[in-house]
């Protein structure tokens, strides 16, 4: 028996002049955990609207062929009925809430349904029990961490008693230890009551270690790949449309590993097969050298606290920006990243200690000053943009600052050329990517020439692709001589692209080394509530014991030879 059928399928949606999905042919059958996959624009969204009523119902466009859920056949259904059939938890948690309260989101479809309250109330603490959120009955939704959140969009869809779950990048907004949450909680469901998981996802990695019967890989609106696992990894098809494979994955193939179908790699303890092979390569390896800090901006023995009578949030805090190097910032929830970048700016000022920049106090600088000397780009583009024109957005701080027109129109196009925006620079920011729109912002940045660049979750929903070509751009802004900070919860990225990096936990700074050196330190990365990568699980499970060594070895290998 199949649970949702389409027959050569197609979409297009009216405002666009060719199909979004064509010729789909897909079926999934009842109880499966299915993976979507695919870069930015593949149409992966557009088939998951397709299948949670979206499309035709919110979105209007011309379909073609045939799609059934369950019994259904949607072009002759209403809405209300395929909602019976799937429950969907959006990528914005935000935008799903209805109630003013926990109980009353999950209320929600009882209400609609004219469910007794009696039902009711034992239907709301059932779900809220089973997400492990009932203490939270009576909080605001708005209020709750990104993973609590997930968990509460989670149990308004599990009131509905659907048999099919579909999420929706369900771990772009969330940090390492909260995705392994919110994956492992999928689990749970799915084991428990068998109903069938389709979750979209660019993080493959983090979702294949949880076990999934089938990728589905899509680019350019078709279905190109549909299969296990451990039949799609050994081979080249997630690199050959721009996705990431696993790490383990990638550096066994960097290696010159053939890896074999029937050693079932999907689940990385099978990788013991290829131990003797790892370990050949790791000894014929070098180690990467270390230069000395030549520190650009240093923070010295900082104490903070928002009001007088509250509690410390940042306590001797010291660490050093390096010069004409990447460092990482990282750190769990609370940690104090922020309130470090605010005492930076100048938007707050430490209740103790010193921050320099080449030796000298900053102290009494003003925003402004500081501002030509240190940038912040925000998460979000779109937080930052505040001109139509790209040339006018780059050149508005300038502009502030009154320069003269003539170095502003050559300053401006310098950077643009640096930035690869140079052939925009007349366009509509509206008209470019989301990751073009973060180059804008850093453009607006660079342009006043500062010494620091500071970057909150520079790839935060970015697919791999744009991922990579951004991680790119910022080595080659380092080249320009501008020291770069990157707050992220991403071991892999940090690992990959940072010279060093800061770890805070509980307002204090309890590791500084290189990533490879941090990631070997079990209670450091336990205290930070941070992730290691399976680059170390590979070393340890093919019996490395200098796991250090091993990933720096690898990252080393990776960028000089791979590249």
């Amino acid at each position: 028996m199949s649970q949702i059928v389409f027959d050569h399928f197609s979409f297009k949606y009216d405002a666009q002049q060719a199909p979004t999905l064509k010729d789909i042919n897909l079926v999934i059958k009842p109880g499966e955990k299915v993976l979507i996959a695919g870069p930015s624009g593949s149409g992966k969204s557009t088939l998951g609207h397709c299948i949670n009523g979206l499309i035709p119902f919110s979105y209007d466009g011309e379909m073609n062929g045939k799609l059934q859920i369950g019994s259904l056949e949607v072009k002759n259904s209403q809405l209300n009925e395929i909602t019976k059939f799937v429950g969907t938890v959006l990528q914005d948690q935000d935008g799903q809430f209805v109630g003013l309260s926990v109980g009353e989101d999950v209320a929600f479809y009882y209400e609609n349904h004219e469910v007794r309250k009696e039902d009711m109330i034992a239907g709301v603490t059932k779900t809220l029990t089973s997400v492990s959120m009932l203490e939270y009955i009576n909080e605001t939704p708005h209020n709750l961490s990104g993973g609590q959140k997930q968990r509460v969009s989670l149990a308004g869809v599990l009131a509905s008693d659907t048999s099919i779950l579909l999420f929706d990048e369900p771990l772009a907004n969330l940090d390492p230890v909260s995705s392994k949450h919110a994956l492992d909680l999928i689990d749970e469901i799915h084991e428990e009551s068998s109903k069938t998981i389709i979750v979209i996802e660019h993080r493959i990695e983090d979702v294949l270690a949880h076990n999934y019967d089938r990728i589905i890989i899509m680019e350019s609106g078709r279905i190109i790949a549909d299969g296990s696992p451990d039949a799609l990894l050994p081979g080249n098809i997630l690199t050959d449309c721009g996705l990431r494979e696993p790490l383990y994955i990638e550096a066994l193939k960097n290696m010159g590993i053939d890896l074999k179908a029937d050693a079932k790699v999907a689940d990385i303890q099978n990788v013991k097969v290829y131990s003797e092979q790892v370990k050949e390569w790791f000894e014929s390896s070098r180690t990467r050298d270390h230069s000395e800090i030549d520190p650009v901006l240093s923070l010295e023995n900082i104490g903070f606290k928002y009001f007088e009578d509250g509690p410390e949030i940042l306590k001797d805090i010291s660490f050093e920006i390096p010069k004409n190097e990447i460092l990482a910032v990282m750190g769990n929830n609370g940690a104090g990243k922020s309130t470090i970048l605010k005492l930076i700016s100048g938007l707050e000022k430490p209740d103790s200690g010193v921050i320099k920049l080449h030796g000298s106090s900053i102290a009494k600088w003003s925003i402004r000053k500081r501002s030509e000397k240190i940038g912040y780009v925000m998460q979000n583009p779109n937080h930052m943009i505040t001109k139509i024109q790209i040339f006018d957005e780059v050149a508005f701080g300038l502009k502030n600052m009154g320069v003269p027109d003539a170095e502003i129109k050559e300053r401006v196009e310098y950077t643009l050329k640096v930035c690869g925006l140079y052939k925009f620079r007349n366009w509509p920011i509206s008209a470019l990517s989301y990751g073009q729109k973060k180059r804008v912002t850093i453009a607006s940045i660079l342009v006043m020439r500062p010494e620091i660049i500071i970057l909150d979750e520079p790839t935060a929903g970015q697919d791999f692709r744009n991922y990579t070509e951004f991680m790119s751009f910022l080595k080659d802004i380092k080249n320009e001589g501008i020291s770069i900070v990157i707050i992220t919860h991403d071991m892999q990225l940090a690992l990959e692209y940072a010279d060093r990096a800061v770890v805070l936990s509980e307002g204090r700074v309890i590791e500084t080394s290189t990533v490879a050196e941090i990631m070997a330190k079990e209670d450091v990365m336990e205290c930070a509530n941070l992730r290691g990568t399976t680059l170390s699980r590979l070393a340890e499970i093919c019996g490395i014991k200098d796991v250090r060594y091993f990933l720096e070895n690898y990252i080393q290998f990776s960028k000089e030879v791979v590249s």
